[in-house]
């Protein structure tokens, strides 16, 4: 039996089973990568241009102003060469320990390890170091527009973060810990977990956020009780069954965003929004979207409108008989519920009784930090792309909203999947937001340089429908719900947008949290607190300052403002009528359909 340094039996068959199976999975590696998607420079990051300006900003301020260059320069090196010296100290007199480490708490670097041990503390400090100076150099940089100002912070921060020693298996002591522990079958496990995802996304580098096979739609996460009633060619209107005797008559429709699915609104049933508007007493229909293809190419926000908005609402009172409906828009399918009322206003309809906006944006001057790829460089390779291809893949955006947390949403979970060999988590929400979906050509085009760019809106300049639409022409009673940290509508733009709109009667609710965790906050959680405040005043800072924090979650009080709008309690309404017969189970059939 052959034995370790230490005396312990070493399986020399365990060895030959892991370097069989590292020889397997590097064949698989290298066959999925030649699977990879040649992406565009112009997709890949900020054109040249940005960094030209950055570097003559920086050569003209060391003209104008060298003492303040020099004096980056000297802190940055006063700093490192302390710290080498210190280091080198406690070595020469046997003291196999880190020197004083003032760098403050990081989660990136919670090992002890980083801690205690003195070659990877002074990793960690010295990375630190020159985060800080790179930092403080584009900080400080002056000579550039706030534009390119801000796109050169985030960039910078990117490479900052993409260089963290924890994101290197030399460098990273959990890493190695954990294959010394395990014999080497940590990085045996992590090779499998890289090459699987390689294969899943057909060689683009995606990491698997959730364990895949620990869902299905329908079976364990999108349960609520249902049936499609209608469907066309944008969408699938699925009712919902009645969780009481009674309910409201005036009927609810939500437009979720077709940037993902639905279901984010009926994952599990403790923290499904869906299943607690029908417990609530209400008649619930959601709108599930198609995910395009290349056949979609000519689909534009006006047949969003056309075939979707007023298609569906005109279905629903159909099958209730009822003039008046309630809507909810989330996100860009808020966006496009302002851009529909204003349109049922122009011709005179007065269908939709009130509208309650997700997160939404409708004015789109401060673009919050997703404008970072919001500029030509990056818009135009969009165009390119999906003048192309006829859609924009799913794959472009998910891979922008995950660079808006790369170390959250990147750069954590490789390193648990692919060096510590961990499976992913079985957890609904990640896998949701890895089930993204495709986007139409012109749609794309109109909503990046007409919305987005333009700001068209707001400026009650865009034409759709043949009609030009403007947040002027909304009345109807609104209520806003937005989040306090969400980094793709900032609510502070979602305000301003909500004051333009000519409605008198106006709720603006502020949720703790974020784009969904703010949104999807079940009231049993007691997790998320809201603030409120009657008045609008012009600015949104006023109205923070002036708001009211509210314990839990905004969900009671966004119903009772609700109920008030939503009629007489009738007798419980069945999925569909004679006229629309079941066509599915809910949650339907689009939201599974193959990419």
């Amino acid at each position: 039996m052959t034995t370790d340094e230490n005396g312990a039996p070493v399986d020399p068959s365990k060895l030959e089973e892991n370097l069989a199976k590292i020889e397997a999975l590097s064949q698989r590696l290298v066959a999925a990568l030649s699977h990879q998607r040649q992406v565009a420079p112009s997709l890949q990051g900020p054109s040249p241009e940005l960094y030209a300006k950055a570097a003559a900003a920086y050569w003209q301020e060391m003209m104008s102003n060298p003492s303040k260059i020099f004096e980056q320069q000297v802190s940055y090196w006063g700093k490192t060469l302390k710290h080498y010296i210190d280091s080198g100290q406690q070595l020469a007199h046997g003291k196999l320990q880190p020197p004083e480490d003032a760098s403050g708490t990081d989660p990136r670097f919670s090992s002890p390890l980083w801690q205690t041990h003195p070659y990877f503390n002074y990793i960690k400090q010295q990375y630190l170091f020159s985060s800080q100076a790179i930092g403080n150099a584009v900080e400080e940089l002056d000579g550039m527009e706030p534009g390119d100002k801000k796109r050169l912070e985030y960039f910078s921060k990117q490479i900052v973060d993409l260089m963290s020693p924890t994101n290197f298996l030399a460098t990273n002591p959990e890493a190695l810990e954990r294959a010394v522990e395990t014999d080497g079958q940590s990085l045996v496990d992590g090779l499998e977990n890289l090459v699987k995802d390689l294969e899943d996304h057909h060689g683009d580098f995606v990491v698997n956020l959730a364990d895949k096979d620990a869902f299905k739609v329908g079976g364990n996460i999108g349960t609520t009780e249902g049936e499609v009633v209608f469907r066309n060619r944008m969408f699938e209107l699925i009712q919902y069954a009645p969780a009481t005797d009674k309910q409201y008559a005036t009927p609810l429709i939500i437009f979720p965003p077709w940037i993902n699915k639905f279901y984010i609104l009926d994952l599990k049933p403790q923290n499904s929004l869906i299943k607690w508007i029908t417990e609530q007493g209400y008649t619930l229909f959601v709108v599930s979207w198609v995910n395009p293809d290349a056949g979609y190419r000519e689909t534009g926000m006006s047949d969003y409108i056309e075939e979707g908005y007023l298609t569906a609402l005109n279905e629903v009172k159909a099958i209730t008989g009822e003039k008046k409906v309630n809507v909810i828009g989330y996100c860009i399918a808020g966006t496009t519920l302002a851009l529909t009322l204003s349109l049922l206003k122009q011709r005179g309809d007065d269908t939709v009784k009130s509208a309650t906006f997700f997160t939404t944006l409708t004015d789109f001057s401060d673009q919050g930090e997703v404008g970072v790829f919001l500029t030509d460089d990056f818009v135009d390779g969009i165009e390119a792309e999906v003048t192309e291809k006829g859609y924009l893949d799913s794959f472009y955006m998910s891979r922008t909203f995950s660079y808006l947390r790369s170390n959250d949403l990147i750069y954590r979970p490789a390193i648990r999947s692919y060096m510590m060999g961990e499976t992913p988590p079985a957890f609904d929400l990640l896998y949701w937001n890895g089930d993204s979906t495709n986007l139409p050509a012109k749609m794309s085009v109109e909503y990046l340089r007409k919305l987005c760019q333009e700001d068209q809106l707001a400026k009650g300049e865009i034409e759709l429908c043949d009609a030009r639409l403007s947040l002027s022409d909304i009345d109807v009673p609104v209520c806003a719900i937005a989040c306090e940290t969400d980094h793709i509508a900032a609510w502070k733009a979602s305000y301003r947008g909500v004051r333009q709109m000519g409605s008198k009667d106006k709720t603006f609710i502020l949720s703790e949290s974020g784009h969904i965790a703010g949104i999807v906050n079940p009231p049993s959680k007691k997790k998320y607190g809201h603030y409120t405040n009657p008045d609008m005043p012009a600015e949104p800072e006023d109205w923070q300052e002036a708001a009211e924090y509210n314990e839990g979650s905004w969900w009671p009080r966004w119903e009772s403002w609700l109920r008030k709008r939503s009629g007489k309690q009738v007798a419980a309404r069945q999925p569909g009528d004679s006229s629309h017969p079941a066509l599915a189970k809910a949650p339907g059939t689009y939201v599974i359909a193959a990419k």
